[in-house]
């Protein structure tokens, strides 16, 4: 008898079409969004979910999903998913790391430059019809080159946002749960470990890379914010929750950081309105990793972790190996 899963939200059709070759498919092409009474519904006789950040794998749904084996994240985040909950009750739980890496790093920049350079200012005063000369002042932003990039996080892709940063000849100061072995700093643009309240202080602009967790909960607030200088500005490529929104808010709307630049928010996609309503900040539609190529390796290795880990194999992603094997 083959095993049952559910694909929770829409993906690639050809990735549907290899998992329905392993087993016997419930997918949601449609993209809605369950509600955690119907994800308990639909998980009451599968044995594997494809989930995505979307899907809130409480320690409830758990409970009342007696056959599942794989919970398996096309994500590399994985903070929607009580893991504790997962391994007492058996199930294995995978992300999708390193795929997305090099992709979300490039989206770092575009989202650093955007905010430094005032560019989607810019284009909304441009087609509004207001441009009738040129000025001197007109919409002056941050030079990247020569300035100094302090990274929060320096895993994987904040070590891809650092090497970036050589050709813009940038001083590279991070802060991290413990320090990079020296031959990965020099590989991170000569990067220099330094305290969080020190990079905050120093550099001109903050990359914030860190995975979320509820001690990470709000790690930039009203203090963090000010400690930076006022001409500093501040990238979240991370999570929502890193950052207090309503703090960072205050801050931009009394100018005391000049910008901001960000992917994720708390509560996304109901994010704080009060973003709309400022010009000094960029927001994208947590974006960071959208291109097709990588999308498209996410949903694969997804793919791979949960036809391995209901195949009897270890998955290559798996989050919590003291999972015991339901029989």
């Amino acid at each position: 008898m083959r095993h049952k899963i559910l694909i929770a939200r829409a993906v690639f059709p050809d990735v549907i079409e290899r998992l329905e070759r392993h087993f016997e498919v419930e997918s949601n092409q449609d993209d809605r969004i369950f509600s955690g009474s119907e994800l308990m519904e639909k998980l009451r006789d599968k044995d594997g979910l494809f989930s995505t950040l979307s899907e809130r794998i409480t320690a409830a749904v758990i409970a009342a999903s007696p056959k599942l084996k794989a919970v398996c994240n096309m994500a590399v985040g994985y903070n929607n998913i009580e893991l504790d909950a997962a391994t007492g009750a058996g199930v294995m739980v995978t992300n999708t790391p390193d795929v997305l890496n090099e992709t979300t790093a490039d989206f770092a920049w575009a989202l650093l430059m955007a905010t430094a350079r005032r560019v989607t200012e810019a284009e909304h005063w441009l087609r509004a019809g207001k441009w009738e000369k040129w000025r001197y002042d007109g919409f002056l932003g941050a030079d990247l080159h020569g300035s100094t990039l302090g990274i929060i996080g320096m895993g994987r892709i904040g070590q891809a946002i650092a090497r970036r940063s050589t050709g813009f000849n940038m001083r590279v100061i991070y802060h991290n749960r413990s320090r990079l072995a020296a031959d990965l700093e020099t590989h991170a643009n000569q990067a220099q470990y330094v305290s969080r309240e020190e990079l905050l202080r120093t550099a001109d602009h903050v990359m914030l890379a860190l995975p979320y967790s509820p001690q990470m909960h709000h790690t930039i607030g009203a203090a963090e914010l000010a400690l930076m200088k006022p001409t500093a500005t501040l990238v979240n490529i991370a999570r929502g929750g890193i950052v207090d929104d309503a703090a960072l808010i205050a801050a931009l709307r009394d100018h005391r950081i000049a910008s901001a630049g960000l992917d994720v928010f708390e509560n996304e996609p109901a994010f704080n309105a009060g973003f709309l309503t400022l010009s000094n900040v960029v927001l994208t539609p947590h974006i960071a990793s959208a291109s097709e190529a990588t999308r498209r390796a996410m949903a694969d290795c997804a793919a791979d972790n949960l036809i391995a880990a209901l195949s009897g194999a270890q998955p290559p992603n798996l989050l919590n190996p003291e999972a015991g094997r339901k029989e």
